[in-house]
């Protein structure tokens, strides 16, 4: 399938919030909305702000974000490009599948089962815009972007032009790389931080799929049991698919307008990364222990090497432990989810502020009770936890 959008000029709007915008349903009003269907008006428009000093905010499908109740006193930008791309780059290769950055995630994942591309079936139903996927080393269920991920192609903030970084210039890291990095990080910024959105702005984003009908060999326990083969396994990934899909419509993580359980930014907090020597000292010997993995250098389709001395431990674990139970908040405005307490969950009638102080209670009580420090991985606008 082949790109295609209209050219016209971008649309704006004076009445819209962030609540309408993000998965969360949280957020106060935004100065101006420009709906870009093209990448030269995307580029434009990104560059008039910065040209004016006009806080920027480049949006997605908006299920990674928590904005402030007081809204943003800049300029919203939504991609609203589409499409999905087979380009023939290596014969032997596979595909080469090139999608622009605001398209839907999961219908990029619909149609690689659909068309026969291997490697990213066990990431469906994953919410939100594909230019986001290389910014938070998007993975689940044994898979992450990393392992099919080739080439992101940006416009630089800091220099002012178009740029294509491969892999290996990514710094991907658990649910990181240097584009999320450059938020807040002046080393990754090139001399200065740049949140909520980042240096660069993600414009187009290559994946290179093996190509066959079989999913990749299975590697996530529950994904196994749930599929009832052996770790390693293969099975048709359109089983994998929907496998997964029950998966997260059992924990909540699949959108529907009509479960509160699911107005949420997905996994709130990220497993937290540890020394061996402080995992010894600070968990009990029950508790969660996984290698982080070195996606530093690309893998070319092989498990990737731990990084030595680390371990990642389970945030949802801590939170449970910690006396936190699913459901564990105030039913009609923010609670974590019936489902999950990973998720912290707007009920209806929550602000931005009631979302916050549900995640500094969380986040508070697994310090309390364990001295580690959980990390919010949505992004957060106008607020702090």
């Amino acid at each position: 399938m082949t790109s295609t959008s209209r050219t016209h000029r971008p649309s704006e709007s004076r009445t819209t919030t962030l609540a309408d915008l993000t998965t969360l349903r949280v957020g106060g009003p935004v100065d101006r909305v420009v709906d870009a269907e093209t990448e030269a008006e995307l580029v434009a428009a990104v560059r008039e702000a910065d040209e004016s000093g006009t806080p920027l905010l480049v949006l997605g499908g908006g299920s990674n974000l928590l904005a402030a109740d007081d809204g943003f006193p800049g300029v919203v930008v939504r991609d609203l490009r589409r499409g999905v791309e087979r380009r023939e780059r290596y014969a032997c290769a596979g595909a080469f599948v090139a999608v622009p950055a605001g398209q839907p995630w999961d219908e990029v994942v619909a149609t690689a089962v659909a068309e026969g591309w291997r490697g990213i079936e066990a990431l469906s139903g994953i919410p939100g815009s594909t230019g986001a996927t290389p910014v938070q080393n998007v993975g689940a269920y044994g898979q992450e972007v990393a392992e099919t991920l080739e080439t992101v192609r940006v416009y630089d903030r800091l220099t002012q032009r178009t740029r294509e970084l491969v892999v290996s210039e990514l710094g991907l890291g658990y649910r990181t790389s240097v584009l999320k990095r450059s938020l807040g990080d002046p080393e990754a910024g090139g001399g200065r931080t740049w949140g909520p959105t980042g240096r660069y702005v993600v414009l187009e984003v290559g994946f290179q799929l093996a190509l066959g009908t079989s999913s990749a060999p299975v590697r996530y326990a529950e994904l196994a049991r749930a599929l009832d083969v052996d770790l390693g396994d293969r099975v048709p990934a359109a089983r994998v698919r929907e496998a997964v899909l029950d998966l997260r419509r059992g924990k909540g993580m699949v959108l529907d307008d009509a479960d509160h359980d699911t107005w949420s930014a997905g996994s709130f907090f990220t497993n937290p990364v540890l020394t061996v020597e402080r995992a010894d000292a600070l968990l009990p010997p029950d508790a969660p222990r996984f290698p982080v993995e070195d996606r530093s250098r690309p893998a070319f389709g092989a498990s990737p090497p731990a990084v030595p001395g680390l371990v990642k431990t389970s945030a949802a674990w801590l939170i449970s432990r910690a006396g936190f139970e699913r459901g564990h908040g105030d039913p009609e405005r923010a609670a974590l989810s019936g489902k999950h307490v990973l998720a912290l969950t707007n009920r209806g009638q929550a602000s931005a502020a009631d979302v916050v102080a549900l995640a500094r209670e969380v986040r508070d009580g697994v310090r309390h009770r364990f001295g580690i420090e959980l990390v919010p991985e949505p992004v957060l606008v106008g607020l702090a936890l």
